[in-house]
């Protein structure tokens, strides 16, 4: 057993011994550097740290991104100076002065660890549990491209830390049991259990046993308990994880926040910058190394590390001969660096012009047409499945085979969210995943984090405005498309169609990071003028007037309705542009001069759709919309009583014009913005 706190007898121990110190000071120079951090945890696993970067992972620090490495997640992403400092000392690209630089703007060291912006990180963590649930997603992933090539291209596990934090947020409850269903037996969690959370001790809030919940979901559960400074067991108790191949694996260990420090272990304020000057010092004498100095790294430790980084190169090495020499090369290739294609003309051409589609229902022919023309694209959804248009006619990912690429998520929405960026991340797949609009709610937390990383996942969203009807306000999204829109780095996509919802697809694929379908439960006219090529524009005319004297702009279930009400005012002498306009984000992309060909500001403009008007004073002088809840009552009923009717534009466009355009037969109570 090698205790490093008490001294090792070998030349070798010393070394480790000094090399783990050292990463317990840069856990306390680099957050104390910036006045801002957390530093107790990243002196407590320092060892773990050690251990699983020396020992246990297989990676190539050249080549950080080589596609069979073991893939590491610290869900505890408030410890990420630990992260950091081994990315620096293993040679990932991190250089000493990244830590000096530590939570400063521009640096490559931020306060919680991003994916795309630092070498060697595999997902972005900091909200707590999400990690944790990203790993499932990766696992997964790996577990399904090992089954399609063989494991002489995928032979990788997924490790995560996650602290007491991550078990008590909701969506590790999710993850936990989905993964133990699914019996993904290359994922390894250490629930590093130190007992303290930022209000103070763990008792003040938990009393419930998360490694006996862990086992009710069908893990492997290990609990080592006080060995956080032994190095043999910590190795031994990883190894036992991996040879364990029919389920997860959940390593509880009792570490002790803020060891070795003669003055702050297991003190609670700990868990953020707690040590100043003198308690440094204090630790720092305590563990052998210059009180004095900061950023201290000596040479012997460095090449210690920088060996341990050298370590997988011949692993890599061999991996590529094996893919170069492989009949599936190609396919391989493709996966990982190709976007899925499908025939969009095909399948926009299979919707006929006055035929009635929802557009959940249009998607789910586009599904099937991608799925049946690429390997790589998986998904399914949070128990809606046929609801969502979200069937891929494949084998069912489940206990017994990793090979489907049919996921049943059960009602999981969150778990369902985190799972898709997960595998996004770990690359080699497109995932997908739905329900309904209203439950985007329960999802934002991953949905935000799939746009910061540019997480390349759908987000299938049906069901998507008061026209769900008779269950009731509930279950009648407003203000979630709206919210999602203001979401950076997100593609929202409404379309008005079946058409439409093909060239959803194409921009879905053809894209980089997230997107988002929002798709109608009740069934839309298709009309015989909107283009699936022009979804990508985000906004262009289906009833075009090269001098308009009025613009209604549409989406989804009211571009129909637009359409008509441009028709009726057309007839009544005003000249009428009728703008389809799926996307915001692929119209703001598009020069200031095309959008004003099709959205001339100069012009009268109308807004119609089913949800707030927040925000589309951007694009209209009137913005007709709910800015209510809805009400239980015949979808079709809920939307006319709420105004996404011809009438109520036909009124609009009289009050905005100063014209009338009605008899006096038709005319509305009051007109409904």
């Amino acid at each position: 057993m090698t205790e490093v706190a008490t001294g090792p007898s070998t030349e070798i121990e010393e070394l480790q011994t000094k090399g783990i110190n050292v990463i317990r000071a840069l856990g306390l120079d680099g957050p104390r550097a910036a006045d801002s951090g957390h530093q107790g945890t990243a002196m407590a696993l320092a060892p773990l740290a050690h251990v699983l970067f020396t020992r246990i992972l297989t990676y190539d620090a050249a080549d950080p991104a080589w596609p069979d490495r073991d893939r590491f997640i610290l869900s505890a992403g408030h410890a990420s100076i630990l992260h950091y400092s081994m990315l620096y000392l293993t040679g990932q690209g991190l250089e000493l002065d990244d830590l000096r630089q530590f939570r400063q703007w521009e640096s490559r060291t931020p306060g919680h660890p991003e994916a795309g912006h630092t070498p060697g990180i595999e997902v972005t963590t900091g909200p707590l549990g999400q990690g944790l649930a990203n790993g499932v997603g990766m696992a997964a992933t790996e577990r399904y491209l090992r089954s399609s090539f063989g494991e002489e291209l995928c032979d990788h596990y997924t490790y995560v830390i996650a602290g007491d934090g991550c078990l008590s947020e909701g969506v590790s409850h999710e993850a936990g049991s989905l993964a133990g269903h699914l019996g993904l037996g290359r994922l390894i969690v250490v629930y590093d259990d130190n007992h303290v959370t930022i209000d103070g001790p763990t008792e003040l809030s938990l009393s419930d046993d998360a490694a006996t919940r862990f086992e009710s979901y069908g893990w492997h559960v290990d609990r080592i308990g006080e060995v956080a400074n032994d190095l043999d067991a910590l190795t031994g108790a990883l190894e036992r994880a991996k040879a364990v191949t029919d389920r997860p694996s959940l390593v509880v260990l009792r570490s002790h926040i803020g060891y070795p420090s003669p003055t702050l272990t297991d003190d609670p304020s700990t868990h953020g910058l707690a040590f100043d000057e003198d308690d440094i010092a204090a630790a720092k004498t305590v563990m052998g190394l210059p009180a004095d100095e900061t950023f201290w790294v000596p040479d012997d430790v460095l090449e210690l590390y920088r060996e341990a980084g050298r370590r997988g190169r011949q692993a890599r090495e061999d991996w590529e001969a094996r893919l170069a020499a492989s009949a599936k090369r190609s396919l391989w290739h493709t996966g990982w660096e190709r976007s899925p294609t499908f025939d969009v003309d095909a399948v926009a051409r299979s919707f006929e012009p006055g035929q009635k589609l929802a557009t959940r229902k249009a998607s789910q022919a586009c599904v099937t047409a991608i799925a049946d023309a690429n390997e790589n694209v998986i998904g399914g959804s949070a128990d809606l499945t046929g609801n969502t248009g979200t069937k891929i006619d494949d084998l069912i990912q489940g206990p017994a085979s990793g090979a489907g690429r049919q996921i049943y998520f059960g009602v999981r929405e969150h778990a369902m969210g985190a799972f898709l960026v997960g595998a996004a991340k770990h690359g080699g797949v497109v995932p997908f995943g739905g329900t309904f609009l209203v439950f985007a709610d329960y999802m934002r937390p991953a949905v935000r984090l799939a746009a910061m990383s540019e997480a390349k996942c759908v987000f299938v969203w049906t069901h998507d405005s008061v026209g769900v009807g008779e269950d009731g306000p509930t279950h009648q999204p407003v203000e979630q498309l709206m919210s999602l829109r203001a979401i950076p780095g997100l593609r929202v996509i409404r379309p008005g169609d079946a058409v439409e919802t093909a060239g959803a697809w194409k921009l879905a694929m053809d894209g980089d990071g997230p997107t988002a379908l929002i798709l109608s439960r009740q069934d839309l006219p298709v009309l015989d003028s909107t283009d699936a090529a022009s979804v990508a524009m985000g906004a262009y005319p289906v009833v075009d007037a090269p001098d308009p004297d009025l613009i209604l702009i549409g989406t989804g279930s009211e571009l129909a309705v637009c359409v008509e009400a441009g028709a009726r005012l057309s007839a009544a002498g005003i000249a009428t542009r009728v703008v389809s306009m799926p996307c915001w984000e692929a119209f703001e992309a598009r020069p200031a001069e095309e959008r004003h060909a099709v959205i001339d500001p100069s012009v009268p403009r109308i807004s119609l759709e089913a949800g707030v008007t927040l925000g589309w004073e951007r694009y209209a002088d009137t913005c007709l919309g709910v800015d209510r809840f809805g009400a239980s009552a015949p979808g079709s009923v809920v939307l006319d009583e709420l105004g996404m009717n011809v009438d109520n534009v036909l009124l609009a466009a009289e009050e905005l014009l100063g014209r009338r355009v009605r008899d006096g037969t038709d005319r509305p109570a009051d007109r409904r913005s």
